[in-house]
């Protein structure tokens, strides 16, 4: 499907894709982007069913997402790019870069996951979202997204609540159903795994072994982060992202 993006810096930089995590909206990479815009063609999208983007009737599946990601790749005329993912964007990245490296330059996920279950976790949360809307769980979810020192709660509390229902929903059945574990051998493009010290859902082991299992890995754990590491430390992360991507390309 066609996702809703939105193109800024160097047009003739070498493109960089931001994916965004369940119950976020492309502004989740605000805190990163003027940095990154010294660099690179930046390019955000949101998921289907998130921001902008509709939902799409039916199962979801994290091939079709990323497909949705290809698809947005060879709408810009774009053959390779860097690709950079948080949560569910990085179970997205993992996939593009296994099931087509020839689209993928370098690398980097944050707080996601090869493997997230148990299912039931992901299967209750899409009930209880289509019975009673994203709001039901935005405060829980976010709490999770940040550690306690974090003040800036409630605009993201909104963001969560402002997702479409089956989207959010559609999207916990895809994690729900993934396991990518078995094909991160397959991942030749550089790869930066990050993650928060403090992150509940997606702990430093989750990153350890996405860093160990692809070709060639490097895990970096940030302190004083929780899940939306990018958000709540961004310096450190956006330094890491611009260290990371800014090295020779692979071929």
């Amino acid at each position: 499907m066609s996702v809703h993006h939105v193109v800024t810096g160097r047009p003739d930089g070498p493109v960089v894709v931001l994916a965004g995590s369940l119950g976020s909206a492309l502004q989740m990479w605000d805190a990163n982007v003027p940095a990154l815009e010294e660099h690179f063609r930046v390019v955000r999208y949101d998921t289907r069913g998130h921001g902008r983007s509709p939902a799409v009737p039916g199962p979801n599946t994290i091939d079709a997402l990323a497909d949705d990601l290809v698809g947005l790749l060879d709408r810009l005329g774009v053959a390779k790019a860097h690709l950079v993912g948080l949560s569910l964007g990085g179970m997205t990245a993992l996939r593009v870069a296994a099931r087509d490296p020839e689209r993928v330059d370098r690398l980097a996920v944050l707080c996601t996951s090869a493997h997230l279950g148990p299912a039931s976790n992901w299967t209750d949360r899409a009930a209880l979202v289509r019975a009673e809307g994203t709001r039901a769980v935005a405060e829980s979810v976010v709490q999770r997204w940040f550690t306690p020192a974090y003040q800036d709660r409630a605009r993201w509390v909104e963001m969560v609540a402002a997702t479409d229902a089956e989207g959010y929903a559609a999207c916990c059945e895809a994690i729900a159903a993934m396991d990518q574990r078995a094909d991160l051998h397959r991942i030749t493009a550089p790869t930066l795994a990050i993650a928060g010290a403090d992150d509940p859902a997606t702990p430093p082991p989750h990153l350890d072994l996405i860093a160990t299992s692809v070709r060639d890995g490097r895990l970096l754990v940030v302190p004083g982060a929780a899940h939306l590491a990018n958000a709540e430390q961004p310096e450190a992360v956006t330094a890491a992202l611009v260290g990371h991507l800014t090295k020779e390309s692979s071929s």
